[in-house]
């Protein structure tokens, strides 16, 4: 009876290469995913070599706007003939 068990391992077929493909692809997202993380995380510090922007002239940077209506707010159309 007890030569009837099977202690073996069990047979794995070798993986495919589109299976390594999937791998490989998927730690190299979750790669990325972490250094886009660290990235937002841990702030980078500026350098203090690079000239400072020169405030803009705020009359210059306002430019008019064109006045657009919403499509909330249409004109009614009138139904009566104007005497």
């Amino acid at each position: 009876m007890a030569s009837d068990l099977d202690f073996s391992p069990p047979e794995v077929p070798e993986p495919t290469f589109l299976e390594n493909l999937l791998r490989y692809g998927l730690f190299l997202g979750a790669i990325f995913q972490l250094i886009c993380v660290l990235a937002i995380i841990v702030p980078i510090p500026k350098s203090s070599e690079a000239e400072p922007a020169e405030p803009r002239n705020v009359e210059v940077s306002r430019r008019p706007k064109a006045v657009v209506p919403s499509a909330s707010k249409r004109p009614k159309k009138e139904t009566k003939k104007k005497r």
